[in-house]
């Protein structure tokens, strides 16, 4: 296949940028609207416009392209074949913490073919941080090379994990939760997952885990791979789903402290 990931990655750049100026301008005029996906998850107005701004630049550039982003093309079953190429879009990640005036609020742009993501962007316009990774290739923020915590002792690690919209399923979660509590050195729930990964591949947290949606981690399990991050899951996997894409029982961390971690997440 002749695509240049180099290329792939600065045009997801900036149209991560173009979504990220955009949602941080309605922010300010003050002018969202509200409205619920299946009487629970919170969307407003930006997520719709920023997501058919970056679906309308793909399709332009990259016709042939398929894509899978939260607000418009949503059929996750496309992401079991990642053979032929496809964007994995979440256009606000954090949509709560946006809604809230709060900071944690990202873009996240990945691009899978050959049965592998193969680019991810990560941008949140309120910090002006830019997370990216090229399979292969060094992870960057801002242009400059990160790297993971190396921390090799799980107490003394400050993990992250998230809660679902849908809340019969968090008695289960409060349980794993209460488990690594007792074996880390403390835990932290930022509100946007794509960012609590990034926040891994640079250093300032050690792990990561949760169940999410293809679009909240594609671009940024990528980027925590790079920058030297182990990344699993701490239930079987499907024989069916490419690992990369694969949603429940995430598990990202330094490598050090991933074993001592999926031991405690065992139910």
């Amino acid at each position: 296949m002749s695509l240049n990931l180099h290329e792939i990655r600065e045009f997801a750049l900036d149209t991560a940028k173009s979504a990220g100026t955009l949602i941080r301008e309605m922010r300010e005029q003050g002018d969202l609207q509200h409205s619920y996906k299946d009487q629970q998850e919170l969307v407003t107005s930006a997520d719709i416009s920023a997501d058919k701004l970056i679906v309308d630049r793909i399709k332009a550039r990259f016709p042939s392209h398929r894509v899978l982003s939260e607000e418009g093309y949503n059929d996750t079953s496309i992401a079991a074949d990642l053979a032929s190429p496809i964007w994995i879009i979440d256009p606000i990640d954090g949509t709560v913490n946006y809604a809230h005036g709060q900071m944690m609020v990202a873009v996240s742009i990945a691009f899978a073919c050959e049965g592998e993501v193969k680019v991810g962007v990560v941008y949140n316009p309120f910090m002006e941080e830019t997370f990216s990774a090229v399979h292969g290739e060094p992870s960057a923020l801002n242009g400059l090379p990160i790297h993971v915590s190396g921390l090799d002792v799980l107490r003394k690690g400050l993990v992250a994990t998230g809660f679902p919209y849908d809340k019969s399923g968090v008695p289960p979660i409060i349980n794993r939760v209460e488990k690594v509590l007792f074996e880390c050195q403390d835990l932290r729930r930022l509100g946007s997952a794509a960012l609590d990964i990034c926040w891994v591949a640079c250093g300032r947290l050690d792990a990561y885990f949760e169940s999410l949606s293809p679009w909240d981690f594609a671009a940024a399990r990528l980027i925590a791979l790079q920058a030297g991050a182990r990344c699993g899951h701490f239930s079987p996997v499907p024989a069916h789903i490419p690992d990369c894409i694969h949603c429940d029982d995430l598990l990202i961390s330094t490598p050090a402290i991933y074993d001592a971690l999926h031991q405690t997440l065992q139910p």
